[in-house]
């Protein structure tokens, strides 16, 4: 029977070290290793390679997405650019339209130079999923939920489309994290989060990780990590797997405080809507509440008034610290349109949604009392 995603957290990868009996593992930050002859080593030659702390790193992140391989990389595009390494010039890659501003930079003016088609559809929309598969594709790519609009994705609806075509679904689950949702149960052939948010927690470490079940994906990412070098540093995987501990209490703390605070700014009067999966007024709540065991920290909204009301409400508040990212023990608030989604083109802005009244949170950890009087006091400086 496996365990818990607690337990999962906080042991695996963990065993006490063999040589001294440390309960946490020491950091191994030598970039080489002895060998006893040519080619005779104790497992590790190079750390481009691998090496003891990322390996243990590793181990854990597999087991949080119930996988057998998990890759570190050094930030989350990292491990989007390698799996996207895996296809060769004239395949299609189907992405969600309402993806993350970086996600769309690396594969609309780096990786499509590489010959790489790259179309974007509204995969919430049956109908556009199945009008948009060519030939030619050989992965459906979906964030669920998205960013910045918090769609959610079916990703078993998903996974027997791909099935039935053999091709594969990557599934960017940053969002969720492993506590709530796990896109290789529902179907999916790969799962990439940037670490920097939720999974290492506190907003000091960049890093990125692919997990899957498929031994022969999994080979070759192994290669490219390799070949390619984009490789974690070995404290930041330990920065990470420690921050990993504290992953299962933390979303439960970020879920509670996103659906009050959702809740109180869907009553305000300054506030034309609330986007939160955890509300029943969200399009895909039912899906939600089905394909998600909980709804994460994660929330955007519009705000009544126009782009100035926007920028004085974000110069305003006290406790939500106006910058990019998200999923630390912080709050964080952001523009999307003028921040994270800023590479996009200003008509597939206004296309999605991402408009100039459109504000996103990362809730953190901190009293939601606190967090409410603080969007309150914002909300009236910027007349709301």
């Amino acid at each position: 029977m496996g365990k818990g995603i607690s337990t999962t957290a906080v042991h695996s990868g963990q065993d006490p070290d063999p040589s001294f009996g440390d309960v946490i593992p020491p950091i191994h930050l030598s970039s080489t290793f002895a060998q006893s002859s040519p080619g005779e080593h104790k497992g590790f030659d190079y750390s481009r390679a691998g090496n003891p702390t990322r390996a243990r790193y590793e181990t854990c992140l597999a087991a949080l997405e119930n996988g057998r391989y998990a890759f570190a990389f050094s930030s989350g595009l990292a491990a989007i650019d390698a799996i996207v390494r895996t296809l060769k010039p004239g395949d299609q890659v189907l992405c969600s339209d309402d993806v993350y501003g970086g996600t769309f930079r690396l594969f609309e003016r780096i990786l499509k130079n590489q010959q790489i088609e790259f179309r974007f559809a509204d995969l919430t929309d049956h109908s556009q999923l199945e009008q948009n598969l060519g030939a030619n594709t050989r992965y459906i790519w979906a964030e669920t939920p998205t960013n910045p609009l918090l769609k959610v994705i079916d990703l078993a609806h998903l996974a027997k489309i791909a099935r039935s075509r053999s091709i594969k679904l990557a599934v960017d689950n940053t969002f969720a994290t492993p506590v709530f949702q796990k896109p290789l149960d529902l179907g999916a052939d790969i799962v990439v989060h940037s670490v920097t948010k939720y999974l290492n927690g506190h907003s000091d470490v960049i890093g990125g990780a692919v997990m899957t079940n498929d031994e022969d994906l999994a080979e070759q990412l192994q290669f490219i990590q390799f070949a390619a070098g984009a490789v974690q540093a070995p404290f930041d995987c330990y920065l990470a797997h420690r921050g990993i501990k504290t992953l299962a209490i933390r979303m439960k703390c970020h879920q509670t405080s996103a659906m009050i605070v959702a809740r109180h700014l869907e009553q305000h009067k300054g506030v034309e809507r609330v986007l939160y999966p955890g509300l029943p007024s969200h399009p895909q709540h039912k899906l939600a509440s089905t394909q998600m065991q909980g709804f994460s920290g994660m929330l955007s909204f519009y705000i009544k008034g126009d782009l100035q009301t926007a920028k004085t409400f974000l110069s305003s508040t006290r406790l939500f610290c106006l910058a990019e990212s998200l999923g630390g023990v912080e709050s964080l608030i952001e523009h999307p349109a003028l921040m994270t989604h800023a590479s996009l083109p200003a008509e597939m802005r206004e296309k999605l949604g991402i408009q100039d009244t459109l504000i996103r949170l990362s809730v953190g950890i901190e009293d939601v009392e606190d967090l409410i009087e603080d969007l309150d006091q914002a909300l009236e400086k910027a007349n709301c």
